[in-house]
Protein backbone atom coordinates (compact mmCIF):
# COMPACT_ATOMS: atom_id res chain seq x y z
CA UNK A 1 0.00 0.00 0.00
CA UNK A 2 2.86 2.31 0.73
CA UNK A 3 4.37 1.66 -2.31
CA UNK A 4 1.30 1.83 -4.53
CA UNK A 5 0.42 5.87 -2.57
CA UNK A 6 4.36 6.40 -3.38
CA UNK A 7 4.17 5.94 -6.87
CA UNK A 8 0.47 7.68 -7.29
CA UNK A 9 2.19 10.65 -5.80
CA UNK A 10 4.86 10.56 -8.03
CA UNK A 11 2.66 10.47 -11.14
CA UNK A 12 0.78 13.22 -10.11
CA UNK A 13 3.50 15.67 -9.51
CA UNK A 14 5.07 14.51 -12.84
CA UNK A 15 1.64 15.36 -14.25
CA UNK A 16 2.14 18.90 -12.24
CA UNK A 17 5.54 19.11 -13.69
CA UNK A 18 4.49 18.52 -17.63
CA UNK A 19 1.54 20.89 -16.93
CA UNK A 20 4.08 23.49 -15.47
CA UNK A 21 5.76 23.60 -18.89
CA UNK A 22 2.92 23.88 -20.88
CA UNK A 23 1.45 26.59 -18.57
CA UNK A 24 4.91 28.44 -19.36
CA UNK A 25 5.21 27.98 -23.02
CA UNK A 26 1.59 28.00 -24.43
CA UNK A 27 0.44 29.85 -21.54
CA UNK A 28 -2.98 27.19 -21.36
CA UNK A 29 -2.66 26.67 -17.39
CA UNK A 30 -1.93 23.12 -18.25
CA UNK A 31 -5.38 21.71 -17.35
CA UNK A 32 -5.52 19.57 -20.56
CA UNK A 33 -2.46 17.77 -18.98
CA UNK A 34 -3.66 17.83 -15.37
CA UNK A 35 -7.54 16.71 -15.89
CA UNK A 36 -6.53 13.44 -17.98
CA UNK A 37 -4.13 12.58 -15.62
CA UNK A 38 -6.18 13.00 -12.57
CA UNK A 39 -8.65 10.92 -14.05
CA UNK A 40 -6.35 7.93 -14.47
CA UNK A 41 -4.62 8.23 -11.38
CA UNK A 42 -8.38 8.18 -9.40
CA UNK A 43 -9.18 4.99 -11.54
CA UNK A 44 -5.96 3.21 -10.37
CA UNK A 45 -7.09 3.58 -7.02
CA UNK A 46 -10.51 2.12 -7.63
CA UNK A 47 -12.60 5.49 -7.53
CA UNK A 48 -14.67 5.41 -10.83
CA UNK A 49 -17.99 6.81 -9.75
CA UNK A 50 -19.59 9.77 -11.93
CA UNK A 51 -18.11 12.07 -9.80
CA UNK A 52 -14.64 11.72 -10.72
CA UNK A 53 -15.11 13.99 -13.50
CA UNK A 54 -16.25 16.86 -11.32
CA UNK A 55 -13.24 16.22 -8.98
CA UNK A 56 -10.43 16.29 -11.73
CA UNK A 57 -11.82 19.78 -12.96
CA UNK A 58 -12.02 20.78 -9.48
CA UNK A 59 -8.62 20.31 -8.53
CA UNK A 60 -7.45 21.47 -12.41
CA UNK A 61 -8.61 25.02 -11.40
CA UNK A 62 -7.58 24.74 -8.17
CA UNK A 63 -3.86 24.08 -9.81
CA UNK A 64 -4.10 26.80 -12.11
CA UNK A 65 -4.60 29.20 -9.50
CA UNK A 66 -0.73 28.11 -8.56
CA UNK A 67 1.06 27.60 -12.03
CA UNK A 68 -1.00 30.34 -14.15
CA UNK A 69 0.43 32.92 -11.37
CA UNK A 70 3.83 31.32 -11.19
CA UNK A 71 3.82 31.81 -15.24
CA UNK A 72 2.60 35.39 -14.89
CA UNK A 73 5.06 36.16 -12.77
CA UNK A 74 8.19 34.74 -14.34
CA UNK A 75 6.30 36.38 -17.43
CA UNK A 76 6.62 39.93 -15.81
CA UNK A 77 10.54 39.57 -15.88
CA UNK A 78 10.25 40.15 -19.59
CA UNK A 79 7.66 42.84 -18.92
CA UNK A 80 5.08 40.61 -21.92
CA UNK A 81 2.00 40.95 -19.91
CA UNK A 82 -0.48 43.15 -21.18
CA UNK A 83 -2.10 44.45 -18.02
CA UNK A 84 -4.60 46.77 -19.60
CA UNK A 85 -5.99 43.46 -21.62
CA UNK A 86 -6.51 41.62 -18.70
CA UNK A 87 -8.36 44.12 -16.71
CA UNK A 88 -10.92 44.91 -19.56
CA UNK A 89 -11.63 41.16 -19.70
CA UNK A 90 -11.69 40.44 -16.09
CA UNK A 91 -14.87 41.09 -14.82
CA UNK A 92 -16.18 38.69 -18.85
CA UNK A 93 -14.13 36.27 -17.89
CA UNK A 94 -15.80 35.94 -13.99
CA UNK A 95 -19.41 35.82 -14.95
CA UNK A 96 -18.66 33.62 -17.92
CA UNK A 97 -17.20 31.42 -15.21
CA UNK A 98 -20.36 31.58 -13.52
CA UNK A 99 -22.21 30.56 -16.07
CA UNK A 100 -20.35 27.68 -16.59
CA UNK A 101 -20.33 26.19 -13.16
CA UNK A 102 -23.97 26.58 -12.84
CA UNK A 103 -23.52 23.98 -16.40
CA UNK A 104 -21.35 22.02 -14.07
CA UNK A 105 -24.07 22.27 -11.55
CA UNK A 106 -27.19 20.17 -13.68
CA UNK A 107 -24.81 18.30 -15.97
CA UNK A 108 -24.34 14.26 -15.01
CA UNK A 109 -21.02 13.02 -15.24
CA UNK A 110 -21.63 11.43 -18.23
CA UNK A 111 -22.34 14.28 -20.23
CA UNK A 112 -19.45 16.37 -18.66
CA UNK A 113 -17.27 13.59 -19.97
CA UNK A 114 -18.49 14.01 -23.56
CA UNK A 115 -18.39 17.81 -23.23
CA UNK A 116 -14.88 17.04 -22.08
CA UNK A 117 -13.83 15.42 -24.87
CA UNK A 118 -15.42 17.22 -27.65
CA UNK A 119 -13.73 20.45 -26.31
CA UNK A 120 -10.19 19.31 -26.03
CA UNK A 121 -10.68 17.65 -29.87
CA UNK A 122 -11.69 21.49 -30.64
CA UNK A 123 -8.81 22.59 -29.13
CA UNK A 124 -6.29 20.18 -30.69
CA UNK A 125 -6.63 22.00 -34.41
CA UNK A 126 -5.20 24.92 -32.96
CA UNK A 127 -2.32 23.12 -32.45
CA UNK A 128 -2.20 20.44 -34.57
CA UNK A 129 -2.20 23.30 -37.80
CA UNK A 130 -0.22 26.48 -36.23
CA UNK A 131 0.23 27.87 -39.22
CA UNK A 132 -3.69 28.84 -39.57
CA UNK A 133 -3.45 31.04 -36.97
CA UNK A 134 -0.17 33.07 -37.15
CA UNK A 135 -0.95 35.09 -40.62
CA UNK A 136 -3.65 37.43 -39.78
CA UNK A 137 -4.97 40.66 -41.97
CA UNK A 138 -3.32 43.62 -40.51
CA UNK A 139 -6.45 45.25 -39.85
CA UNK A 140 -7.49 43.25 -37.02
CA UNK A 141 -7.56 44.77 -33.73
CA UNK A 142 -8.22 43.36 -30.47
CA UNK A 143 -12.31 43.08 -29.24
CA UNK A 144 -14.04 45.64 -28.17
CA UNK A 145 -17.32 46.38 -26.88
CA UNK A 146 -19.90 43.54 -27.60
CA UNK A 147 -17.42 41.49 -29.08
CA UNK A 148 -14.69 41.54 -25.84
CA UNK A 149 -17.78 40.90 -23.73
CA UNK A 150 -19.29 37.90 -25.80
CA UNK A 151 -16.01 36.37 -26.17
CA UNK A 152 -14.70 36.70 -22.51
CA UNK A 153 -17.82 35.42 -20.74
CA UNK A 154 -17.62 32.40 -23.15
CA UNK A 155 -13.91 31.84 -22.60
CA UNK A 156 -14.60 32.00 -18.79
CA UNK A 157 -17.35 29.69 -19.25
CA UNK A 158 -16.47 27.21 -21.19
CA UNK A 159 -12.88 27.18 -19.79
CA UNK A 160 -14.53 26.71 -16.23
CA UNK A 161 -16.12 23.38 -18.11
CA UNK A 162 -13.36 21.79 -18.86
CA UNK A 163 -10.94 22.55 -15.92
CA UNK A 164 -8.67 24.54 -18.08
CA UNK A 165 -7.01 28.08 -17.97
CA UNK A 166 -8.84 29.66 -21.23
CA UNK A 167 -5.22 30.64 -22.83
CA UNK A 168 -5.12 28.93 -26.14
CA UNK A 169 -7.98 31.21 -27.28
CA UNK A 170 -6.57 33.92 -25.91
CA UNK A 171 -3.56 33.25 -27.58
CA UNK A 172 -5.22 32.77 -30.81
CA UNK A 173 -7.02 35.81 -30.17
CA UNK A 174 -4.08 37.85 -29.80
CA UNK A 175 -1.94 36.63 -32.33
CA UNK A 176 -4.77 37.03 -35.19
CA UNK A 177 -5.18 40.58 -33.75
CA UNK A 178 -1.15 41.43 -34.42
CA UNK A 179 -0.03 41.20 -31.15
CA UNK A 180 3.50 39.16 -30.24
CA UNK A 181 3.51 35.40 -29.98
CA UNK A 182 5.93 36.20 -26.38
CA UNK A 183 2.92 38.78 -25.52
CA UNK A 184 0.29 36.78 -25.86
CA UNK A 185 1.33 33.62 -23.82
CA UNK A 186 2.42 35.84 -20.97
CA UNK A 187 -1.30 37.45 -21.06
CA UNK A 188 -3.09 33.69 -21.49
CA UNK A 189 -1.46 33.06 -18.33
CA UNK A 190 -2.72 35.91 -16.56
CA UNK A 191 -6.28 34.95 -18.02
CA UNK A 192 -5.61 31.46 -16.48
CA UNK A 193 -5.72 32.93 -13.06
CA UNK A 194 -8.61 35.02 -13.44
CA UNK A 195 -10.61 31.95 -14.45
CA UNK A 196 -9.00 29.62 -12.03
CA UNK A 197 -9.58 31.42 -9.23
CA UNK A 198 -13.58 32.05 -9.11
CA UNK A 199 -13.23 28.41 -10.81
CA UNK A 200 -11.83 26.60 -7.92
CA UNK A 201 -14.38 28.10 -5.74
CA UNK A 202 -17.42 27.34 -6.82
CA UNK A 203 -16.49 23.70 -7.66
CA UNK A 204 -15.22 23.75 -4.26
CA UNK A 205 -19.23 24.84 -3.40
CA UNK A 206 -20.93 22.81 -5.43
CA UNK A 207 -19.18 19.34 -4.41
CA UNK A 208 -20.03 20.18 -0.32
CA UNK A 209 -22.44 16.95 0.71
CA UNK A 210 -21.17 14.72 -1.64
CA UNK A 211 -19.64 11.24 -0.08
CA UNK A 212 -18.63 9.48 -2.70
CA UNK A 213 -15.43 11.43 -3.56
CA UNK A 214 -11.57 10.54 -3.27
CA UNK A 215 -9.84 10.82 0.41
CA UNK A 216 -8.73 14.02 0.88
CA UNK A 217 -11.01 16.13 -1.02
CA UNK A 218 -13.01 19.35 -0.09
CA UNK A 219 -15.69 19.68 -2.07
CA UNK A 220 -14.88 18.87 -5.85
CA UNK A 221 -11.07 19.67 -4.75
CA UNK A 222 -8.49 17.12 -4.05
CA UNK A 223 -6.51 18.36 -1.93
CA UNK A 224 -3.15 15.51 -1.47
CA UNK A 225 -3.37 15.34 -5.68
CA UNK A 226 -3.89 18.94 -5.94
CA UNK A 227 -0.10 19.69 -3.10
CA UNK A 228 1.33 17.29 -5.64
CA UNK A 229 0.75 18.76 -8.59
CA UNK A 230 1.36 22.14 -7.61
CA UNK A 231 4.71 21.32 -5.75
CA UNK A 232 5.92 20.58 -8.97
CA UNK A 233 4.07 22.79 -11.23
CA UNK A 234 5.57 25.83 -9.37
CA UNK A 235 8.89 24.50 -10.22
CA UNK A 236 8.82 23.67 -13.79
CA UNK A 237 5.98 26.80 -15.01
CA UNK A 238 9.67 29.12 -15.36
CA UNK A 239 11.25 26.74 -17.56
CA UNK A 240 8.39 26.59 -20.13
CA UNK A 241 8.06 30.74 -19.67
CA UNK A 242 11.84 30.59 -20.56
CA UNK A 243 11.14 27.89 -23.41
CA UNK A 244 8.55 30.06 -24.75
CA UNK A 245 10.98 33.12 -25.24
CA UNK A 246 13.53 31.42 -26.80
CA UNK A 247 12.38 28.73 -29.38
CA UNK A 248 10.69 27.87 -32.15
CA UNK A 249 7.21 26.38 -31.09
CA UNK A 250 5.72 25.12 -34.00
CA UNK A 251 6.98 21.61 -33.88
CA UNK A 252 6.26 21.11 -29.58
CA UNK A 253 2.37 21.99 -30.77
CA UNK A 254 1.94 19.62 -33.59
CA UNK A 255 3.29 17.39 -31.20
CA UNK A 256 0.97 18.62 -28.28
CA UNK A 257 -2.41 18.86 -30.63
CA UNK A 258 -1.62 14.74 -31.41
CA UNK A 259 -1.64 14.36 -27.30
CA UNK A 260 -4.76 16.36 -27.09
CA UNK A 261 -6.57 13.81 -30.32
CA UNK A 262 -5.20 11.47 -27.69
CA UNK A 263 -7.18 12.86 -24.59
CA UNK A 264 -10.09 13.39 -26.59
CA UNK A 265 -10.36 9.55 -27.51
CA UNK A 266 -9.55 8.24 -24.18
CA UNK A 267 -12.61 10.78 -22.65
CA UNK A 268 -15.17 9.67 -25.00
CA UNK A 269 -14.23 6.11 -24.40
CA UNK A 270 -14.18 6.80 -20.51
CA UNK A 271 -17.78 8.59 -20.52
CA UNK A 272 -19.37 5.04 -22.13
CA UNK A 273 -18.29 3.41 -19.00
CA UNK A 274 -19.64 5.87 -16.48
Amino acid sequence: METQLIMLIGLLALAGAFAGVTAGLFGNGGGFVVVPSLIAVFSILGDTTSDLIYVAIGTSLASIVVSSARSVQAHHKHKAVDYQTLKAWAPWLVMGVAIGLYIASITDGESLFLVFAVGVLLYSVYFLFPDMFVHSTRSLSMPRGAGKAGLATFLGGFSALLGIGGGTITVMTMVMCNRSVHQAVATAAGVGFIIALPGTMGFALLGMGHTSLPTGSIGFINVPALLAICSASVLTAPIGARWAHSLDEQHLKRLFGVYLVMVSASMFYKSMQV
